[in-house]
C-alpha cells in the first residue's frame, strides 16, 4: 500500500508541475499578451544528466532554446498554447522578445545578484528578473537597435557575458526545466502601479487600478548598473559567452 501511495503522489506531483507549466504560458500569452512557444526541452541522458533534445550533441543551452517549431511561431493565441503543451507538458515556455513584448539583459548569476543589491540601493524600480543557476535577465521594456546601439556607444567597454535579447531572440519564462536547471522568479512581475514592500520583493505586492500586465522598466534604466556589474566578476566572457541565448 505504501508503495502505491508513494507512486500515486509522485505522479501528482508530476501532473502538478505540468498543469503550472502550462498555466503559466497561457498567462504569458492572453492575459499579458507576451507570444510563446515551448522550447525544444529536455530527454534523458546517461544517469541524471538530461540532454537537449535538439541534434547538437554539445548544446550550449540545453532545452532552453527553439527548435521546432521555430521562434516566428511565437503566438498569444490560447488554443494554439493549449494545444503546444497539452502535448509537450514538460517544454520550456519561451517568450519571443522584442516587437510589442518585453526585451531582456542578461548577466551570469553572481554579477546579476549584486547588480539587483546595487538597484535597491540607489532605490531604483526593476520590473521581472527571470533566474537559472547559472544566469538571470532583466526583462524591460521593447527597445530598437539603434537605441541599444546608442547606450552602448556610451560605454568604455560591454563585457561579452552581457547579452541583450531584443528583436528577433527570446528568453526563457518560469516555471521552464532547462539543462541549467529549473527557471524562477527572482522578482515576479508586478503590475503597474502595484506596490512593493522592502527591497521591492514580490512577496509584498498587490495589484492596484485593475491592471494585470506586469511593469517594465526601460532598457537605460538598468544598462550603466548591469555593464558594471558585468564586468566586476574579474572574468570578462567568461560563463557568460558560453550561455549566450
Amino acid at each position: 500500500m505504501r508503495e502505491i501511495l508513494g507512486r500515486r503522489r509522485r505522479l501528482s506531483l508530476r501532473r502538478a508541475g505540468r498543469s503550472a507549466v502550462l498555466t503559466a504560458a497561457l498567462t504569458y500569452a492572453t492575459e499579458w499578451q507576451w507570444p510563446v512557444l515551448p522550447g525544444v526541452g529536455l530527454r534523458p541522458g546517461i544517469g541524471r544528466v538530461r540532454e537537449c533534445g535538439c541534434p547538437d550533441p554539445e548544446c550550449v543551452v540545453p532545452g532552453a532554446h527553439p527548435f521546432d517549431p521555430g521562434l516566428l511561431a511565437a503566438t498569444t493565441d490560447a488554443r494554439m498554447v493549449r494545444w503546444w503543451w497539452t502535448n509537450r507538458p514538460e517544454a520550456p515556455v519561451v517568450l519571443a522578445t522584442g516587437g510589442r513584448a518585453p526585451c531582456a539583459v542578461s548577466l551570469p548569476a553572481v554579477a546579476g545578484a549584486r547588480a539587483l543589491a546595487a538597484f535597491d540601493r540607489a532605490g531604483v524600480r526593476l520590473g521581472p528578473v527571470v533566474a537559472t543557476p547559472t544566469r538571470w535577465s532583466l526583462l524591460v521594456a521593447p527597445y530598437s537597435l539603434e537605441v541599444l546601439g546608442e547606450l552602448l556607444h556610451r560605454q568604455d567597454w560591454v563585457p561579452s557575458s552581457l547579452r541583450f535579447h531584443g528583436e528577433g531572440g527570446y528568453a526563457v519564462l518560469p516555471p521552464s526545466p532547462t539543462g541549467a536547471g529549473r527557471v524562477r522568479w527572482e522578482r515576479a512581475p508586478r503590475p503597474a502601479g502595484a506596490v512593493a514592500g522592502r527591497g521591492g520583493r514580490p512577496g509584498a505586492t498587490r495589484r492596484v487600478d485593475g491592471l494585470a500586465r506586469p511593469w517594465l522598466p526601460d532598457v537605460a534604466t538598468v544598462v550603466d548598473v548591469l555593464v558594471e556589474q558585468s564586468a566586476n566578476t574579474g572574468t570578462p566572457g567568461g560563463d557568460g559567452s558560453k550561455l549566450a541565448y
